[in-house]
């Protein structure tokens, strides 16, 4: 019988945000329970840091040159033919997601037989004078109508005044905790367990908007980070440390120097909200036993970037730094029918686009051609399965982000990184296993000279060919004007 798949993904959450990975004050202990009974990935990137080139990777196993979105832009048309919900259909699952998807047109299925969803505020269809009647979040929405028709009719999401893209501004929520976003997905989660068809076997996404800003979480998960000791975030000796102009006024920047109860208050609110996903996780772990499918079902938990908070004096997403494209990556299967090896941390660099074939792999699903990624099962093994060998994997990820001035290219093992900045030519090293703050940026380090050049000219071969322009093949050319998104899927 083929195993049930439940998918939770948060959007925002950094890779070090987890209790079972040593962090100094946070509460995560259903996500530590799905560690301790699964494998833990800790050198998880995402290969471009936003919402909707990550989901890209995740949804098709395409690496962000194969799947074209290079950076962040949204109405640009999903037409992808394999994807891991619609593999999955065809092989005779049931297919649901609840909660974000971020894809356009936003009701696109993407091969999922049912979708309700909630990306956040999603400006292109809350803007009246631009949308069409079609895409407006009245019809686009599924949550807030249910919002309204439990909590009142006159209830938005952004009555608490906070913006989407705040990640310094929080306040708690201003409901009932049953109304939350998060609460909500897990409702409508637990709902569909009710529902599905039982003959099959199912697969769920169930995708989380926060720990994403507005930082609005329920009074009692707040009440938890306050008026305690928060860790000091990293500042490298590379990094701004003026605020010339003002961006740390304006929270929406992505940069800026934050006054230190701002940001205390921020980062208070930042956890409090994972705290919140991890206790609404396991509200649907119970639900898997009482559904009678606990027992049968792999679990897989991940987050489609991080957030900088405040790392270097930096903000939200975009960037290769570890706050923002590390992340947590959890695979857990419980009965052991997959012959994990509870407990174990892999080390191996792995990344979204590895998604949709370990979901395959372990669904017993042929992977098609079109995937880069790779199933990340053979490294899961308990080791007395094979000949105590540890299986071939990359020796890098490439990832980049169109990001204006601040475009970048960079490559990574999980134990050096490697950052090219396209429009200024400023490069950054970092030796990971000495420095995982990336507190002192190396390039003039002559002892490090030879390995610089050498993860240089890994970008330069990356680059080879692309539209933009930025290599002959020989050397890194500054200034080519960045895309978000490659000419092959417009």
């Amino acid at each position: 019988m083929k195993p049930n798949i439940l998918f939770i993904s948060v959007d925002q959450m950094r890779f070090d945000c987890l209790h079972y990975l040593n962090h100094p004050v946070i509460q995560t202990p259903n996500l530590d329970y799905l560690a301790k009974r699964g494998v833990t990935f800790t050198s998880a990137y995402s290969a471009t840091p936003s919402c909707v080139p990550a989901r890209a990777s995740i949804i098709t196993g395409m690496s962000q040159r194969s799947h074209g979105r290079v950076g962040y832009q949204d109405l640009v048309p999903w037409t992808y033919e394999h994807t891991l919900p619609g593999e999955l259909a065809k092989a005779g699952y049931h297919t649901q997601c609840i909660g974000k998807m971020h894809v356009y047109p936003t009701r696109n299925l993407c091969g999922f037989h049912h979708i309700e969803l909630h990306d956040g505020y999603m400006h292109y269809n809350r803007n009246r004078t631009k949308s069409t009647a079609a895409e407006w979040w009245d019809y686009t929405d599924d949550y807030l109508p249910w919002l309204r028709e439990r909590a009142g009719y006159d209830n938005d999401i952004m009555d608490h005044g906070l913006d989407c893209n705040a990640s310094v501004v929080s306040r708690p929520w201003h409901l009932e905790e049953k109304y939350h976003p998060t609460n909500w997905a897990v409702t409508r989660s637990i709902d569909f367990l009710r529902r599905r068809d039982p003959s099959k076997p199912f697969f769920l996404w169930t995708s989380f908007v926060r720990p994403h800003s507005p930082l609005d979480p329920p009074q009692a998960y707040l009440d938890l980070y306050k008026n305690i000791e928060l860790p000091k975030p990293p500042v490298g000796d590379w990094a701004d440390t003026e605020d010339l102009d003002e961006a740390g006024l304006n929270p929406t920047t992505g940069r800026g120097i934050v006054h230190d109860r701002m940001r205390q208050d921020a980062l208070a609110a930042y956890y409090a909200l994972i705290t919140h996903i991890d206790n609404q996780i396991g509200r649907l772990l119970n639900a898997l036993f009482e559904f009678g499918v606990d027992d049968n079902t792999v679990i897989m938990f991940t987050s489609d970037h991080g957030d900088l908070m405040g790392d270097h004096n930096l903000y939200q997403k975009r960037l290769a730094y570890e706050g923002s494209a590390k992340v947590p990556f959890i695979l857990c299967d419980p009965t052991g029918k997959l012959g994990l090896e509870h407990g174990k941390k892999v080390e191996q660099v792995v990344e979204m686009r590895d998604i949709m074939p370990t979901l395959l792999d372990a669904a017993g699903v042929a992977i098609p051609d079109s995937v880069d990624g790779l199933s990340v099962l053979p490294l899961s093994k308990r080791s007395s399965d094979g000949d105590g060998q540890e299986p071939k994997w990359r020796e890098y990820i490439h990832g980049e982000h169109a990001h204006g001035e601040l475009s970048y290219h960079y490559a990574t093992d999980g134990k050096r990184k490697y950052i090219w900045y396209s429009q200024s030519g400023v490069e950054q090293y970092f030796d990971l296993e000495r420095d995982p703050n990336e507190l002192r940026n190396l390039l003039q380090d002559d002892s490090y000279a030879d390995e610089i050049s050498g993860w240089r000219n890994v970008i330069i071969q990356e680059l080879k060919g692309r539209e933009e322009g930025y290599t002959d093949g020989e050397r890194l050319i500054v200034g080519r004007p960045p895309q978000n998104v490659l000419s092959h899927i417009i």
